[in-house]
């Protein structure tokens, strides 16, 4: 089911052979945006934490009837944290705006400047499957800040947003590139 609230390309997915073909179909350039689709593995983890709040607020609901305020309290409190996990768990991807560009991750975000950005590349190397420990072999588009202050992995083809659909992270690295080409001077 796409989601073309969440993304920037909600034009570009009617036929990608009639779409505009300029890199950027934006509007409001300092707006944040994420210039893909979260992929199937991101969303359908979501949905399973979402299902599973609903057990624990049908459970609340339960013990709150038992006579149990405090259980009831705990068991709301975890049904809190499970929604907020996946509706986190739906942000987690690059974000870019005229600004900059943004890593949103589980438990943080960093923001990096266009002027602190050196070069974005796709390059072949040893990438995680699924954000697990276990590598694999596979693409990855690795951010350049700099002499000296090393690089970072923004995106990989194993990834919950681009596992078995390469065409997708092809797409959507050429669309940051182009982001960066345009923003960085």
């Amino acid at each position: 089911m796409p989601l073309p609230f969440l993304t920037a390309d909600r034009d570009l997915d009617v036929d990608d052979r009639t779409a505009d073909p300029t890199p950027l179909p934006h509007d409001e350039p300092d707006r944040w945006r994420r210039p893909y689709r979260p992929g199937p593995w991101r969303v359908g983890t979501a949905a399973v934490f979402l299902l599973l709040a609903s057990f624990v607020l049908f459970s609340t609901m339960i013990i709150a009837m038992a006579g149990s305020p405090v259980g009831a309290v705990v068991c709301g409190a975890v049904a809190l944290l499970v929604i907020a996990v996946a509706l986190r768990l739906l942000r987690v991807g690059v974000w870019v705006s005229a600004a900059g560009l943004r890593q949103a991750g589980l438990l943080g975000t960093t923001t990096e400047p266009w002027s602190a950005v050196t070069s974005l590349r796709t390059v072949q190397q040893p990438v995680r499957w699924l954000g697990l420990p276990r590598t694999v072999q596979g693409q990855a588009l690795v951010l350049h800040r700099g002499p000296g202050d090393g690089r970072r992995v923004l995106i990989t083809d194993h990834n919950g947003d681009f596992l078995s659909r390469p065409e997708a992270f092809e797409r959507a690295a050429d669309v940051l590139e182009a982001w960066a080409a345009e923003y960085r001077s």
